[in-house]
């Protein structure tokens, strides 16, 4: 499903237009980035996604092209995790 088609199905589940639906949506992403580049908590929708800030040690890794062994700086990634509701659709439930 690209991005214009689930604006779509947003606007046509929620009975909006499509524009307020395409900002619900930016204004979604952006407060979920906000709150996962801080880093302080997480953002859970109960039962289907919860949203993290990990962090990530520094580890030794080799170069693709060489072989050579390389030090992978520290860093931070974000973890999703699904939640029980979407578990069971996946599973055609």
């Amino acid at each position: 499903m690209t991005r214009s088609e689930l604006v779509a199905a947003l606007a046509d589940r929620a009975e909006v237009s499509r524009k307020d639906a395409d900002a619900v949506l930016v204004a979604f992403a952006e407060t979920v980035g906000d709150i996962v580049a801080k880093g302080d908590e997480k953002v859970t929708i109960p039962g289907f996604l919860t949203f993290e800030r990990t962090h990530r040690a520094a580890r030794e890794g080799r170069n693709p092209a060489s072989g050579e062994p390389m030090t992978i700086p520290a860093g931070y990634s974000v973890k999703v995790s699904a939640g029980s509701k979407l578990k069971e659709a996946a599973k055609g439930k």
